[in-house]
């Protein structure tokens, strides 16, 4: 299953330094971010209304030039390449901050990917979501931050969580109510299971 990392064109953020990929794609103005990274996308999409580089000056890499009239964001743009292109695992950085409505669009995004059977995580400096869309799902223990759950999709079934502070057992989890806000290890690791839907996972520094 090849990983293809996104660079969006939210808030600036490094990459962990564990963050391994296959394929870079750079969503508009997430083409300077790219830059500001160090790395050289194999592919760069967007209309190119936010981008800092002229798309005459990005040189011998591949473009995909769209217009702003659209149904798609620039990220939603290369996770229909991504999972076109065979992709299953999907990272996304530089997508939160910013906007609301551009980092509520990634989010989103995110239950795509999980919808079209694909694995995607969203990184940043401060914050680690993932989709999960079913199984048993080990979290390490991660001290100072929080640990949220939240259904992307209408319900998430059968959910239960062990070895925090606030454990569930075989909870519904909706998308109208945040059951699952601000939970903490308790333990050195934190098991999830659930029977269905798309449950998005947050990992929140305390700060």
């Amino acid at each position: 299953m090849g990983t293809c990392l996104i660079i969006s064109g939210g808030d600036f953020s490094p990459l962990p330094d564990n963050i391994q990929y296959d394929y870079v794609i750079a969503c508009d103005h997430g083409y300077d971010h790219a830059r500001s990274l160090k790395i050289k996308p194999d592919l760069v999409v967007g209309d190119f209304d936010s981008c800092d580089t002229q798309v005459s000056d990005i040189g011998d890499i591949p473009v995909k030039e769209f217009p702003s009239h659209k149904d798609d964001s620039d990220t939603m743009l290369a996770i229909r390449y991504a999972l076109s292109a065979g992709y299953k695992h999907v990272i996304i950085c530089c997508a939160l901050g910013g906007r609301l409505d551009h980092t509520l669009a990634n989010i989103q995004s995110m239950a795509f990917v999980a919808s079209h059977g694909g694995e995607c995580e969203l990184v940043s400096t401060s914050e680690y979501l993932r989709t999960f869309t079913g199984g048993v799902l080990r979290l390490p223990r991660k001290d100072g931050y929080s640990l949220s759950v939240y259904s992307l999709s209408d319900k998430c079934t059968n959910v239960s969580i062990y070895g925090s502070a606030y454990d569930i057992r075989e909870a519904t989890i909706t998308n109208t109510f945040p059951l699952g806000l601000s939970n903490y290890w308790k333990n050195e690791s934190v098991t999830l299971t659930m029977s269905d839907g798309i449950l998005l996972i947050v990992e929140s520094l305390c700060i």
